[in-house]
């Protein structure tokens, strides 16, 4: 509407009904055709504009059957390999002699592409009963940690019918991710969905068949075995996503509520608190078109959920490696440290989301945070210490020290006490009497032996043993040394030392005997 238009349609109902001039004279002086007085005296809203109906004689019925059958031959082809409008009409006056304007080809185009093609995209509304299907989806947002920033990986899982909605964060989308957000999940809602829906994650679908037909993991099957689910997965590409509209709208509803601004953590551990109180605080909100919260829909859905097991799944992915050399077992192409006294042995390793650990003889002997990139390493240094023991020039140099100190896990006072010792004992003594109070962080909590070196530092006792003493203080082990007295009061007291120079003259005085008895 023309705000120019409406404003005539006003001048002209003022002169005609409050100043009572004619049609003819209102014409006359607006310079404008009776035909518009008479309208705006009939309604003050000033009627549309009429589209001429163009034919488009030149697009002859031959012409728009070839154009519907390229359309129609696009459903099949890439999305990225179907026809623009302008390739059309490219086509159209090369291989059939068009003549007419591309104006003409692309407005045919556009209005049977809609009716052809674009259908799809429309929907039908559906109804959801409780406890009868769950949603599960990944996304990604970027959190920074005392490390820097990084884009977390972020696992889904959400009730169709309540709207219920569960997050847990990970660095990567592993399988073992996959799997332990499933686990986390089920406890937190308390049971499980009859049928769970997923897109075509390779966590879970090894190989994309015909249609709807899947080729799955083993250990996806493992879990919805365990849970007794029925898995669904969508079509592949664009049209499948819209198969599960709820998680994926879901998912930047909660991005923008909860993740913005750039969260700030600790850790991955802080970062999955946050996330549960979130999810805690959308269970009060009230989704559109109902009338009860999301924690109210969620009572009556939760009764319709299929019990858990026992026991939860076990998602720990489990091999047996061998210890080389240096003292390291790999995992995918990373490698991680044990006690350097397991070289060349079998261990059997634990694979998690976030973590590795290493058994040996049914002992937990290792565990690692899981590194995520390639070809990368994790070495403690306690692994190392029998062996440096034995060669205490290694130690300055060694990979496992470099790491320590990148990490912020060898505290200054260590390189200060290093020194000491050194100066006193020699390079290679020296180096060992470190080793051994590295060696205390095995009995001790790391706190105390820290408290104790900077203790002996305080007092000049550069040695592994007395800050062994040290430590059965702190700890209440061995009672304290008494306190010293304050002894200026003796100081009355004080005599000169005797001099022994008066009994020589005594002695000279003397007579000798020659004879002995």
């Amino acid at each position: 509407m023309e705000l120019r238009k409406v404003e005539l349609f006003e001048q002209i109902r003022r002169d005609f009904y409050l100043l009572e001039k004619s049609i003819r004279q209102i014409a006359r002086e607006r310079q404008i055709h009776r035909r518009e007085v008479r309208s705006a005296v009939a309604d003050a809203v000033p009627p549309k504009r009429k589209q001429m109906e163009r034919n488009a004689p030149v697009l002859t019925l031959l012409l728009r059957a070839v154009v519907d059958d390229i359309l129609k031959t696009d459903r099949r082809a890439p999305r990225k390999q179907r026809h623009t409008a302008r390739r059309i009409f490219a086509r159209l006056k090369t291989e059939h002699g068009f003549c007419g304007a591309e104006s003409t080809v692309r407005k045919y185009v556009g209005a049977r592409r809609r009716e052809l093609v674009e259908v799809r995209d429309a929907f039908v509304p559906l109804a959801h009963l409780p406890g009868d299907e769950g949603e599960v989806d990944w996304y990604e947002a970027v959190v920074e940690f005392p490390w820097g920033e990084e884009t977390a990986q972020f696992f889904q899982m959400r009730a169709c019918s309540s709207g219920r909605e569960f997050h847990m964060a990970f660095p990567r989308q592993t399988q073992q991710a996959f799997l332990e957000g499933h686990v986390a999940a089920y406890s937190h809602l308390g049971g499980v969905f009859h049928v769970m829906r997923y897109d075509n994650l390779s966590a879970a679908v090894k190989r994309v068949l015909r249609g709807r037909r899947r080729e799955e993991t083993t250990r996806f099957i493992a879990l919805r075995s365990h849970y007794l689910f029925e898995g669904e997965f969508c079509l592949a590409g664009e049209e499948g996503a819209h198969e599960k509209g709820g998680v994926e709208g879901g998912v930047g509803r909660f991005r923008r509520t909860h993740l913005v601004p750039v969260p700030k953590v600790e850790s991955y551990a802080e970062l999955n608190r946050l996330l549960m109180d979130a999810c805690t605080m959308d269970d009060l909100r009230v989704l559109e078109g109902r009338q009860r919260t999301v924690a109210e829909d969620w009572e009556k859905e939760q009764e319709a959920l299929l019990p858990l097991p026992a026991e939860p799944f076990s998602c720990v992915e489990v091999s047996e490696g061998r210890v080389d050399k240096k003292g390291r077992v790999k995992v995918k192409t990373n490698h991680y440290s044990v006690p350097i006294r397991l070289r060349q042995m079998k261990v059997e390793i634990r694979v998690h989301a976030r973590r590795v650990e290493v058994v040996h003889g049914g002992a937990l002997v290792a565990v690692h945070e899981r590194l995520q990139g390639l070809h990368g390493e994790s070495l403690q240094l306690d692994h190392y210490l029998e062996l440096l023991w034995r060669k205490p020039g290694a130690l300055a140099r060694s990979r496992p020290l470099a790491q320590a100190r990148a990490e912020g896990t060898w505290p200054a006072e260590y390189d200060l006490l290093w020194q000491e010792l050194r100066d006193r004992y020699g390079e290679a003594d020296g180096t060992r009497q470190l080793l051994d109070v590295l060696m205390m962080h095995r009995e001790w909590p790391s706190d105390e032996v820290h408290r104790a070196v900077e203790r002996a530092l305080d007092y000049g006792c550069y040695d592994a043993g007395a800050i062994a003493v040290l430590l059965r203080q702190q700890t209440a082990q061995e009672p304290s040394a008494a306190p010293l007295a304050d002894l200026g009061i003796l100081a009355r007291y004080e005599r000169p030392p005797t001099s022994l120079g008066e009994y020589d003259q005594l002695l000279r005085a003397l007579p000798i005997s020659k004879e002995v008895h």
